[in-house]
């Protein structure tokens, strides 16, 4: 896993750095020259600006332009203060090094037009401008995803001091240090970075509590069958689908079945049972099963919002098993009777929100920090929570943060929810045991292969293409 830590945190780990900080620059400057030089494709007749600014953000440029120039590359570098005064073109180049300002940086700022605006931007530690924290451009409000892409695209430097708000470079490549920073991964963060690397120079980035992106290489492969297995080693009970809702249902199930499950059984209406997939037992509420035998529970895709639906939340919730609440079921803890059911259980939750259902589930939307808003909502509700979005932060009721970053715009389609709610109980029952404290990276990498899923199912995908995805996913 790779660990992400706050503008904030940064700082507090450069303080403690237990080597000059003439050694820290010597080594960020070696990191962005081997970028530079990779973008650049060689150093013989080439040209590479360097926009420098007053702190160590400057320095690391600088240093990495010594080292260009030793290679053979012609570099000038150039104040970012006095050329924010001015205004003024910077040089036509191969390449543009933003070490303007880095994280620390808490005002708007604009950088100088280039004369060759189609060169690449290498950016060093965080395009210059951009909020560490939440991904947002400094001077202008926090943005939804739509926002977000629209910055992808006007990312060009502003026409002079009649431009009315900020903008950002947009980086083909970011050398960040040490971890990486949230405001790389949320808002415009993955438009305007590009290519992030995270060098190692020396400093220990380790915080509490701690937070951490998912990789491929994090996500566990399902525990391997044995002669001794069948197929109630892990199985799933799914409460879900109501009158006109029978594809949640039958979408979480089907995804269950592909995510770790060797048994799900589905409760609901008989309707709703008939287009759920054949490998599915079902029955009729009320539920009526040998609890004994199932290791995760699943409510809330397509539930419904009446008494009806209320009382099969109920049922899941008294259940001594884990359990994922989603949609319909995330509305329904409104009620506070059924939110004192959520605060008594001692099996553990996972509840995995959007936007508007956090508002709805605590009394406020996320807001520009998300991980600050998943660990709120994760303390408040004692369940572990997964806030969906671009990209989801999966946070335990201990603070500790992980972000599944793998998907994208494609999972916002109708279904999509429900099938990662089917893979995070599967993936629950396939490990159960499933000790408290490992239930928050079971979630996450869920989220994660869900985002894979999504990847691999082409431009434009719908909920059974993510399903049929599955089984050929590395760790399924």
């Amino acid at each position: 896993m790779i660990p992400v830590v706050t503008p904030a945190q940064m700082a507090a780990i450069d303080a403690a750095a237990p080597e000059p900080v003439e050694t820290l620059i010597e080594r960020a400057g070696a990191a962005v020259a081997r970028a530079g030089l990779d973008l650049l494709g060689g150093a013989y007749g080439r040209r590479a600006v360097v926009l420098a600014g007053p702190g160590h953000n400057g320095d690391d440029g600088r240093a990495a332009a010594a080292r260009l120039r030793r290679r053979g590359v012609r570099v000038r570098v150039v104040d970012a203060v006095a050329s924010a005064r001015t205004g003024a073109t910077l040089p036509p180049a191969d390449l543009y090094i933003d070490a303007a300002f880095g994280t620390g940086l808490s005002r708007p700022y604009s950088p100088p037009p280039r004369s060759t605006p189609a060169a690449p931007v290498l950016a060093v530690d965080i395009p210059s401008g951009l909020d560490g924290l939440t991904g947002a451009q400094l001077g202008r409000s926090a943005r939804s995803e739509v926002w977000a892409a629209a910055d992808a695209v006007a990312v060009a430097p502003r026409a002079g001091p009649e431009c009315s708000a900020p903008s950002v470079w947009a980086a083909a490549r970011t050398v960040t240090f040490a971890a990486l920073k949230p405001g790389l991964l949320f808002g415009a963060g993955p438009a305007l970075c590009g290519e992030v690397e995270v060098a190692d120079i020396g400093l220990d980035p380790a915080v509490e509590p701690a937070c951490h992106l998912m990789t491929d290489a994090d996500a566990a492969p399902l525990p391997a069958g044995t002669n001794a297995t069948h197929k109630w080693r892990s199985a799933v009970l799914v409460a879900a689908g109501s009158p006109g809702m029978a594809g949640a249902a039958a979408l979480t199930c089907a995804a269950a079945l592909r995510s770790g499950a060797r048994m799900v059984h589905l409760c609901a209406p008989e309707p709703v049972a008939a287009r759920a997939p054949a490998e599915v037992v079902a029955s009729a509420p009320p539920l009526n099963v040998a609890v004994e035998r199932f290791h995760a529970a699943a409510v809330g895709p397509g539930l419904g919002a009446g008494e009806e639906a209320a009382a099969r939340l109920a049922e899941v919730l008294d259940l001594p098993i884990p359990a994922v609440v989603d949609a319909d079921g995330l509305r329904l803890l409104a009620r506070p009777e059924l939110a004192a059911r959520l605060r008594r259980r001692a099996a553990p939750t996972v509840l995995t929100p959007h936007d508007g259902e956090l508002a709805a589930l605590t009394g406020a939307g996320p807001g520009p920090d998300r991980i600050a808003a998943v660990r709120a909502a994760a303390a408040e509700t004692g369940a572990v929570v997964l806030l969906k979005g671009g990209p989801t932060a999966v946070a335990d009721p201990g603070g500790r943060v992980l972000i599944a970053a793998a998907g994208d715009a494609r999972l916002a389609t109708a279904g999509a929810g429900d099938v990662l709610t089917g893979m995070i109980a599967a993936r629950l029952a396939a490990f159960a045991p499933v000790a408290a404290a490992d239930v928050a990276r079971r979630t996450a990498e869920a989220a994660h292969l869900h985002g894979r899923a999504g990847a691999a199912s082409g431009p434009r995908p719908v909920a059974g293409d993510l399903v049929a995805a599955l089984a050929g996913l590395a760790g399924m």
